[in-house]
């Protein structure tokens, strides 16, 4: 018996291999026997570089008594080399010794049979209902439901599912209540959207150009107003820039705020979440305070009337809110005011609100935050 080979065993290996004789021999029982056999298989690849000869002669010996074990050899192999076995007996046909061939494996052939399984168990979302494929479908973005579509073209490119994806992104566009022409597609329509979107953040006025050019919008302030509207992929500085120049199309988006039953606070939050606020005082800021004020007194005349507030009040009491709130938020205000000083302040420059409702104003600012940020 040749054992030159011996000398490169590592610890790991020669304990492996004595333990595997010593159960091979003492082990009676085959159930036993081959549940170790199996273990044996996952241990090798840990223990035994797939390179080297001990690994490979270990591997042999639990394949070739896994296969002896389903029938498909006969008395076993005698390896001569890594990559060749030959019969023991001569008497075996051609189609066993195919057989046996293609059982001795090595590691890479071991992963590459364990990959085809794990694919075998993939689901094929052709071979489910329609609606069960359309909604797993439907969780994709535009991005991964083209790659779908490289494996499942007839699902990934449904009508159905980048319409879902457009109006998901722009609630509201013009031609969705148009008859779309002749050769209209959802998938290409998303893609002028966000050419369109892409174009707007980089320049505004060519943006919506190139919404009216496609056909996507009307043009219209309204029109134009319910897309900023419905709409969150614009970017906010240029659409601030574009609102300023704009003022009738800010007329416009201010009326599709409802403010009914909203807190003073919130509502001017929800406000500027829409239309941001510049980052300094100015003409356009007090314009933005003017239409939220008239817009909330229009959405809440009863609570108006119990308070006894106009749009000025209203317009008082918003300035208010935007200083507390950057006096309560800014690092660099050491003294905060207090809820003594806002009341006292707010009151003298509007009388007829009452203390409670005013201690109400700072408690929220104190506890939620900016209405601005």
């Amino acid at each position: 018996m040749k054992t030159d080979y011996l000398v490169n065993i590592t610890l790991p290996e020669l304990t492996f291999y004595l333990f595997r004789s010593v159960l091979k021999f003492y082990l009676c029982a085959e159930p036993v026997l081959q549940m170790f056999t199996n273990s044996c298989q996952y241990l090798i690849w840990i223990f035994c570089p797939a390179g080297s000869q001990m690994g490979q002669g270990l591997w042999r010996i639990a394949r070739n008594q896994q296969l002896q074990q389903q029938g498909y050899s006969g008395p076993g192999y005698l390896s001569r080399e890594p990559g060749r076995r030959i019969p023991a007996n001569n008497n075996v046909s051609n189609t066993s010794h195919r057989k046996q061939a293609q059982g001795g494996i090595d590691i890479y052939h071991l992963l590459k049979t364990r990959k085809s399984k794990e694919q075998e168990g993939f689901i094929n979302l052709e071979m489910l209902p329609p609606e069960l494929s359309f909604t797993i479908l439907s969780y994709l973005n535009a991005t991964d439901l083209c790659l779908a579509s490289c494996v499942w073209q007839d699902l990934a490119n449904d009508e159905l599912l980048w319409q879902g994806l457009c109006k998901s992104t722009w609630g509201h566009c013009s031609i969705y209540n148009k008859n779309p022409p002749l050769g209209f597609s959802f998938r290409k329509l998303y893609m002028q959207l966000d050419e369109g979107s892409l174009t707007f953040n980089a320049n505004p006025d060519e943006g919506v150009n190139y919404f009216m050019s496609k056909g996507i919008l009307d043009d219209s302030p309204k029109e134009i107003a319910k897309f900023i509207f419905c709409t969150r992929t614009l970017n906010w500085k240029k659409l601030r820039i574009y609102l300023d120049e704009r003022r009738d199309v800010l007329d416009d988006l201010v009326t599709l705020h409802n403010f009914r039953n909203q807190f003073l606070p919130n509502a001017l939050r929800e406000f500027f979440r829409h239309i941001h606020a510049p980052e300094e005082r100015g003409e356009y800021l007090e314009t933005l305070i003017t239409k939220f004020s008239h817009r909330f007194c229009a959405c809440n005349p009863d609570l108006m009337r119990e308070l006894g507030l106009s749009p000025d009040a209203v317009y008082v009491l918003c300035y208010s809110l935007i200083l507390l709130s950057i006096d309560l938020t800014s690092p660099h205000v050491k003294n905060k005011m207090s809820k003594r000083e806002f009341i006292r302040n707010t009151r003298r420059a509007a009388q007829n609100i009452s203390e409670d409702f005013v201690g109400h104003l700072y408690d929220n600012i104190y506890l939620i935050g900016h209405v601005a940020a």
